[in-house]
């Protein structure tokens, strides 16, 4: 039997993703000339005839009349006039594309770089933006604005291509290839039908060369070959068609702040697509490799941002061996092959330090590790570590006074220490610069103090002459001692600021998360995080949620925000980053013109809202370490936010279950206790009228008290419906006068009326009762309502027994029946709404009254229960006596056993 193949649910699911966005083609060529926007014009003619909605967003002529033909027909977009440096350039106006929404967009030159001024840096962010909004694209493309082929473009025409694309772009998107033969590229070259005639000359001699062409044409052929089995295998994995499948491979790159990784990032990235594997680019932050400059820490931040740009995972590790938190991490992650550079120090160097490549290589174990190899290029600036600090005379001057300090101890106590001593002595300002202020600073505290130590206590004293040569021995362990503390000084203090930065950030996270998540409502949970980025970003930040009409406004702030930041600009700006759900603003590629950093909270249900930080006045944005924590705080926010929304939804279900809840005991109720009542009051009312002269006097009387029994019945159960009503929303309002229960007893039984005629009632009372605070037409609904429930659940002519006494300062009212006795879950449930014990034959009524009374007991400060007796069921409330705190609990029995 074959084994069934089914659909892969991933693949599945990616391809209804796709469905959701644009459609994106790429006529892609190996170079200028091939025809590219020839084609896409000529495809776009077609649908235009197959009646899709095409409009042109931006083609470039170049002046080619043929090209210009293909434009007949087609709708175009005018472009937008942009003034940068005093000079007028034309961009394609994106906004007029989104507003008109076609169906298809022409988009000439993916790899543009737009001017300063426009929303995005590069034309291809423009694109995903149309995409994001269902817009199909057309676009072309060279192949040598690919970004993962940048250096491989370089090394073959020896020109590096400043623009390029990142190759995701291209993983979602119809490849179309647009291929000449390069005699016929160099024809139309030098009919002057690519370039004109001067340039087109410059172009050949320089780039466009034979080989560069064959070269180029062989890269385009590639790429455009593996897309096509890229794309066979998720049609296969998508339909559940059987094949062969590779091995899973992970790649891993090792980043430095160098410049040579970025060529490392780009190898790391060739290969993971050739092995269609996963990869990615781990950094290994060491005390004694800190970024002290901040052009290292600008380069590293640009290396990792090209990583994540090409499709890598990025990871930053913090550990003392670089090789050994690599291999740990590599194995950790199954990782198969690593790319790491080929050093380029010296022999000497690597001897002193080590060599990370070659401690990689040794313990790779079955691993494959690809050193790639690189051009020495001389540092920018000189980096010294004696002096990584900033300068400071300061901290010379105190070198040279701490030695000059043992020196005058010494001479003055010379004669009791003697020569060994006062050379150990001698140390220590070496040891106390090296602590205090570095390797360099020591250095200088160990010359001054061997020169002194020779001048002042060496034979012959007095000069600088050393009559016996193993004090040099003396001074280079002074250098030594020096050099060794210094750096691991130096170290240290640089783990130990790492450390307090890590600390502080996650403390940071930790309180503003632990603030947050017992808060309940939006407006505090919103300012305590605005407080707490502020202080940590130590700049403005406000948070911007939408409204009603989903128009963004600042929910909170920080440090007049509004006042003296927010204008409608940057209002733009943020509601582009609420619809796109990416950051924008100062610091990165999108609408980096903008005066603030504006993040996305996103979360899984979508966009809650933005994270805006005011950026006035600073020329580099944020460091990426506070990028990073940025991007944390609006994690949580939004999750913050989220938490609350999702409380919210769960109360009002809640609430509408209770809602639903009630109104099918409305509907129950009026299918059995309203119309039971009614068919009983017409049946009687239609009994008098029909046999008025039928009917004695007596039979009248009994017929009319039926209607009154029923009609009081009825009178109670709507009772009970507004009041639990009223409970319910909290417009239950006690209106409290001195009372006296005895009356309350009385006008309670009455309305009972007949019910209780049949039925013998004890009443047993105090003859000593005071009287109590309490709302009188309430405390009458209570004991209406236990009497009813005795009525209901007790044998006929059985008695109901009513007692009423003072214990501790409270009153208490205990209503009896000997009905039949409760379980103890019971008698937890018995005063939960809706809630009705089994009984046999069924009572009427809605599971109401014992609730009501909860809740006018509860709301008068006392407490109602309900108990076991030896012959039935007791139901207890108490009322606070005059003189009874209103913060004293009254008492409670509910726990009351069987037989008590």
């Amino acid at each position: 039997m074959e084994k069934e193949h089914r659909p892969d649910p991933e693949a599945l699911l990616e391809s209804v993703e796709q469905e959701e966005r644009g459609k994106l083609t790429v006529f892609l060529g190996a170079a200028a000339g091939v025809g590219k926007t020839y084609a896409m014009l000529e495809a776009a003619q077609e649908r235009l005839k197959e009646g899709v909605d095409v409009v042109v967003g931006w083609v470039e002529t170049h002046g080619r009349a043929e090209t210009e033909a293909l434009l007949e027909g087609l709708p175009i977009i005018p472009p937008r006039r942009l003034i940068y440096r005093g000079k007028e350039f034309l961009e394609m106006d994106l906004d007029a594309l989104l507003s008109r929404r076609p169906a298809l967009a022409l988009v000439d030159e993916l790899a543009h770089t737009n001017v300063p001024g426009s929303r995005h840096a590069k034309r291809y962010q423009d694109v995903e933006e149309l995409l994001n909004a269902g817009i199909d694209v057309y676009t072309t493309l060279n192949i040598q604005h690919l970004e993962s082929l940048n250096d491989i473009v370089a090394q073959i025409t020896g020109i590096r291509v400043r623009e390029t694309v990142p190759d995701r772009i291209l993983e979602t998107a119809e490849i179309q290839l647009i291929d000449v033969p390069p005699e016929e590229l160099i024809l139309r070259f030098k009919e002057g039908k690519v370039y004109v005639p001067e340039m087109a000359e410059e172009a050949l001699r320089r780039f466009f060369r034979p080989g560069n062409i064959n070269a180029l044409r062989e890269l385009a052929l590639r790429y455009a070959a593996r897309r096509v089995d890229r794309q066979l295998e998720t049609y296969m994995r998508a339909h559940g068609i059987p094949g062969p499948w590779p091995a899973g491979e992970r790649v891993m790159v090792c980043v430095s702040p160098s410049p040579f990784s970025a060529r490392l990032i780009r190898v790391a990235r060739r290969m993971a697509e050739g092995l269609e594997a996963e990869w990615l680019a781990v950094y290994v932050d060491t005390p004694g490799r800190f970024p002290a400059q901040e052009e290292e820490k600008e380069r590293l931040a640009k290396n990792l941002r090209l990583a994540e740009e090409l499709g890598a995972e990025t990871i930053t590790l913090s550990g003392e061996d670089v090789a050994e938190e690599i291999l740990e991490l590599a194995r950790k992650r199954n990782v198969t092959h690593i790319v790491i550079g080929k050093p380029l120090h010296s022999r000497f160097w690597e001897l002193i330090h080590g060599s990370v490549v070659d401690k990689v290589i040794r313990h790779s174990q079955g691993i494959s590790v690809h050193v790639i190899p690189g051009k020495y290029q001389p540092p920018e600036k000189l980096y010294f570590p004696l002096i990584a600090r900033p300068f400071s005379w300061t901290s010379y001057i105190g070198a040279l006074g701490a030695s000059l300090i043992v020196a005058g101890f010494c001479v003055w106590w010379q004669f009791s220490l003697g020569l060994v001593n006062i050379a150990m002595l001698f140390l220590l300002p070496v040891l106390f610069s090296a602590v205090r202020w570095g390797a360099g600073p020591a250095v200088v505290a160990a010359i001054s103090s061997f020169l002194l130590f020779d001048f002042l206590f060496i034979p012959p004293r007095g000069s600088f002459s050393v009559s016996d040569l193993r004090y040099i021995i003396s001074f280079i362990i002074f250098v030594l001692v020096a050099l060794f503390t210094g750096t691991l000084s130096n170290r240290l203090k640089a783990e130990v600021k790492s450390c307090r930065e890590r600390g502080d950030r996650l403390a940071a996270l930790y309180s503003l998360s632990r603030d947050i998540a017992a808060v309940a409502e939006l407006k505090p949970v919103l300012e305590k995080i605005t407080q707490k980025v502020a202080e940590t970003l130590e700049r403005p930040v406000a948070l911007l949620l939408p409204d009603k009409e989903g128009k963004l406004q600042i929910s909170a702030s920080s440090r007049d925000y509004e006042k003296n930041f927010w204008d409608e600009n940057e209002r733009a700006v943020a509601t582009w980053v609420f619809k796109n759900g990416h950051k924008a603003g100062q610091g990165t590629d999108t609408l980096s013109g903008a005066g603030g950093l504006y993040l996305p909270l996103q979360a899984g249900e979508g966009v809650q809202g933005v994270l805006g930080i005011s950026l006035k006045g600073s020329l580099k944005g944020l460091q990426p370490e506070q990028l990073r924590l940025a991007e944390a705080f609006a994690g949580l926010a939004a999750l913050a936010i989220t938490r609350l929304k999702l409380q919210r939804e769960a109360q009002e279900a809640r609430f509408l279950a209770e809602s639903e809840r009630l109104r099918s005991a409305l509907f129950n109720s009026l299918s059995h206790d309203l119309r039971t009542p009614l068919a009983s009051i017409i049946g009687a009312v239609t009994s008098l009228l029909e046999g008025d002269k039928v009917f004695d006097a007596a039979t009248r009387r009994e017929l009319l008290q039926t209607i009154k029994q029923e009609a009081s019945r009825m009178n109670r159960f709507v009772s009970n419906l507004l009041d639990m009503a009223r409970l319910e929303s909290g417009l239950l309002k006690l209106r409290q006068e001195w009372v006296d229960i005895e009356d309350v007893i009385g006008v309670a039984t009455s309305r009972l009326g007949e019910a209780l005629k049949s039925r013998p009632l004890t009443i047993k009372v105090d003859p000593h009762l005071p009287l109590i605070k309490a709302d009188f037409i309430l405390i009458e609904q209570v004991l209406v309502n236990l009497l009813d429930n005795a009525l209901k659940y007790s044998p006929p002519g059985s008695e109901i027994l009513l007692t009423v006494s003072c214990k501790d300062g409270w009153m208490e009212i205990a209503v009896s029946n000997k009905g039949p006795r409760l379980s103890s879950e019971d008698l937890e449930r018995i005063f939960d709404k809706f809630y009705r014990i089994p009984t046999s034959p069924a009572v009427g009524g809605t599971g109401l009254g014992l609730a009501i009374c909860k809740g006018i007991v509860e709301a008068h400060g006392g407490r109602i229960w309900a108990s076991n007796h030896l012959e039935g069921l007791t139901i207890t409330f108490t009322l606070p006596l005059p003189g009874t705190g209103p913060g004293e609990i009254p008492p409670a029995r509910v726990g009351e056993k069987d037989g008590d």
